[in-house]
C-alpha cells in the first residue's frame, strides 16, 4: 500500500499523514508549496507539487500509489466560487485521476449535514451543497470508497470523548478532535466493512469506547458504487454553478 494525501498540510490532512506513517504506510503528499510543506510534514514523506485544480499534476502525483485520502476543503474567503472549485471540481479531478490510475480505495473527508440544503453553512457559497455533489460523483465512479462525514472539528488531540459512528444522514450535531477523523480515515483502508460506506462521526462523553473496526462493522448498509452510463447529476447541475 502507498497513499497519496490531498490536503496534506491542512490541520486534518497533516494528522492523516502522521497516522499513515504510524501504520507503516509510505506517503506521498500533494502540496502547493514545497518549502512550507517541508517545514510542516515529517521528512520521510514524499512531497509532490500540484493542486486539485490541475488534473495533470494529479496524474503525476498518483503514480505508484494504491490508495488516496482526500482531506481538502475550500478556505473561507470572499470568492463565491471557492467551494465549487475546490470541494466539487477539485474532488472530481481527484476521482477522475484515481480512476485512471486504478486505485484500490479512495477515502474522502466530507462534512456532517451535507444533505441539509437549508443548513446555515450553505450561506457560505453553498459549501455543504458542493461537498454533497462531490460525494455523489465519487459514489458513481465505480471506485471503492469510504466517505467520512465528521462533525465540528477540534484541534485538541487529547480530547478523551469516545468516538460515535452512524450511517449517512443520522447525526446532525456534535464535534470531535481532528485526530479521530484521521484515525477513521486510515482505518478505513484496512477494514473490509468500511468499503463503499458513508459514515458520520462525532465524539460523545457518554459513548462506550469501541475500536474503529468494530464501529465500521455495526454499519450494515453498503452504498452502491456502480458507475452510471448517463449522469443524471450532470443534468441537474446545469445552470447551478455560482455566478
Amino acid at each position: 500500500m502507498k497513499a497519496l494525501v490531498a490536503g496534506s498540510t491542512g490541520e486534518t490532512g497533516s494528522r492523516v499523514v502522521k497516522q499513515l506513517l504510524k501504520r507503516g504506510i509510505p506517503v506521498k503528499a500533494l502540496v502547493r508549496d514545497l518549502a512550507s510543506a517541508q517545514a510542516k510534514l515529517p521528512p520521510e514523506v514524499e512531497l509532490v507539487q500540484g493542486s486539485v485544480g490541475d488534473r495533470a499534476s494529479l496524474d503525476a502525483a498518483l503514480a505508484g500509489c494504491t490508495v488516496l485520502i482526500s482531506a481538502t476543503g475550500a478556505r473561507p474567503s470572499l470568492d463565491p466560487t471557492g467551494p465549487y472549485q475546490v470541494d466539487y471540481v477539485g474532488t472530481k479531478n481527484l476521482v477522475d485521476a484515481a480512476k485512471a490510475a486504478g486505485l484500490e480505495h479512495v477515502v474522502m473527508v466530507s462534512s456532517l449535514c451535507v444533505s441539509k440544503v437549508f443548513h446555515p453553512l450553505n450561506l457560505f457559497w453553498l459549501v455543504l451543497y458542493w461537498k454533497k455533489q462531490a460525494e455523489a460523483y465519487l459514489q458513481r465512479s465505480g471506485l471503492t470508497f469510504t466517505i467520512v462525514r465528521p462533525g465540528g472539528l477540534k484541534n485538541d488531540d487529547d480530547d478523551p470523548r469516545p468516538l460515535v459512528m452512524a450511517p449517512a444522514d443520522t447525526l446532525f450535531e456534535g464535534s470531535l478532535p481532528r485526530m479521530k477523523v484521521a484515525e477513521v480515515c486510515v482505518e478505513a483502508l484496512f477494514a473490509p466493512a468500511a468499503r463503499n460506506r458513508i459514515v458520520e462521526i462525532v465524539a460523545q462523553e457518554d459513548a462506550a469506547p469501541q475500536p474503529i473496526t468494530d464501529l465500521f462493522a455495526t454499519l450494515t448498509t453498503e452504498v452502491s458504487n456502480r458507475p452510471e452510463t448517463c449522469s443524471t447529476a450532470a443534468t441537474a447541475m446545469k445552470g447551478q454553478q455560482p455566478r
